[in-house]
């Protein structure tokens, strides 16, 4: 029996779940799209960029499609963006996912009425280098926060597409899983090389978002 085994794959429709802070309005200019790490929520996660929102800052949180018990005692409740397991399948259905999000946050109104945003933190770094390679969005800046590119950048992205885009990769000195890294500084290296016009922020401190240094984005980045 076992040879009679084929694999097969059915499209089927999904319910998303994304959270937004702020209202859109004709006033919104500015739209930043987040995207957590593994096993977090967008709930929460979402609470990180409550000083990004304003009058003319809308900030939207999507939220992996896969859920998953984060202990074994059942109640943590955590989203991925994808595993090792049928990668191609869940890369393409994030894709259309975020994609239908994107054109549902714009509405009406062209991509270029916007300065754009895309921020992705650890898992969400690489998922927002394929969202961006995948070409259907346009983005003003990235910001890559403890991503882990295992393969470099490049694997993810062509370093061409972030011409003119503004991109950030921000890490912090005692984040426990880049200090696993067998040579950080060469890591770092490889990440130079492949965008050059690559900005690259070292902050004090662990796995996650750092308020302050998060603030000095934001200032940094008024359109």
């Amino acid at each position: 029996m076992a040879d009679q085994l084929n694999e097969h794959h059915l499209t089927v429709q999904r319910t998303a779940r994304y959270y937004v802070l702020g209202e859109p309005t004709e006033k919104t200019r500015n739209i930043w799209f987040c995207l957590h790490g593994f096993g977090q929520l967008a709930q929460y996660f979402s609470r990180k960029f409550t000083d990004v929102v304003s009058e003319e800052t809308l900030v939207v949180v999507p939220e992996g499609l896969s859920r998953l018990y984060l202990n074994g005692e059942y109640k943590r409740v955590g989203a991925s963006w994808l595993t090792r397991e049928d990668r191609d399948h869940e890369v393409a259905d994030f894709l259309a996912y975020l994609n239908t999000l994107y054109d549902t946050t714009l509405g009406s109104r062209p991509a270029q009425d916007f300065h754009i945003t895309l921020f992705g933190f650890s898992q969400g770094a690489a998922t927002a280098c394929r969202w961006l390679s995948d070409g259907h969005i346009r983005a003003d800046r990235l910001i890559l926060w403890a991503g882990f590119f295992a393969n470099g950048m490049a694997d993810l992205i062509d370093p061409q597409k972030l011409t003119g885009v503004k991109t950030h990769y921000v890490y912090g000195s005692e984040d426990e899983f880049l200090t696993l890294i067998p040579d950080p500084a060469t890591y770092l290296n490889r990440i130079r090389q492949e965008v050059p016009s690559i900005q690259i922020t070292e902050y004090e401190g662990g796995h996650r978002v750092e308020p302050a240094v998060l603030q000095t984005l934001i200032l940094d980045y008024l359109w």
